[in-house]
């Protein structure tokens, strides 16, 4: 696959088995303004669909009630619970939850490096590879739509952008990545940044 501004070539399923079965996962982009002591620990599933003539990644829109993140741009995923055993337990566990995607639709590829917020979560993206066909059941309360991505358009630093906003004074960074309506932006378009790091080193 080539790199920053030019022509991708489709990134295949074995492609990406390689990538992850060739290396270790390196860094990890962060949000300024980490809180000092414990994190909240959880965990995503970054599900990359494996279409013809190339793979999408699966993204959902919370909800706009919702206390954290409301109307955001999102993977499926949340707190780690009592009973998960892992990280990747918790990403199976909340993406069935979520959008009824079942984990015999997931081949599990490995962990991103966690990614850590400002909100004082310390998430692990779980990168899977979702074979279709298959019917998602959006939980409504949380869920508001599911949509995807081509994965080359995310793994372009085209369309990798910087922005900045004032928080109670302070200027804090953020990467984005808009994509026709939507507004790819935050800890999401943070993890894809680490997806493409990854995958493109």
């Amino acid at each position: 696959m080539k790199t920053a501004a030019s022509t991708y070539r489709v990134p295949t399923a074995e492609w990406l088995r390689k990538r992850f079965a060739a290396q270790p996962v390196g860094d990890s982009p962060q949000e300024d303004g980490i809180p000092t002591g414990p994190l909240i620990p959880a965990a995503v599933l970054v599900p990359i669909v494996l279409h013809e003539p190339e793979p999408t990644v699966l993204l959902t829109r919370r909800t706009d009630h919702l206390h954290h993140h409301p109307g955001q741009v999102s993977f499926p995923g949340g707190r780690v619970e009592a009973q998960d055993r892992s990280p990747v337990e918790t990403a199976l566990r909340e993406t069935e939850e979520e959008i009824s995607l079942r984990r015999g639709h997931i081949e599990l590829l490995g962990c991103l490096p966690c990614y850590r917020t400002i909100t004082g979560f310390e998430i692990t993206p779980v990168v899977g590879l979702v074979t279709p066909p298959f019917e998602l059941a959006l939980d409504a309360f949380e869920v508001a739509e599911a949509f995807e991505v081509p994965l080359s358009f995310l793994l372009n630093t085209m369309n990798h952008q910087r922005h900045s906003v004032d928080v109670q004074g302070v200027r804090r960074e953020y990467y984005a990545m808009p994509y026709g309506d939507y507004f790819i932006w935050g800890a999401t378009a943070g993890m894809l940044v680490s997806l493409h790091r990854f995958l493109c080193r």
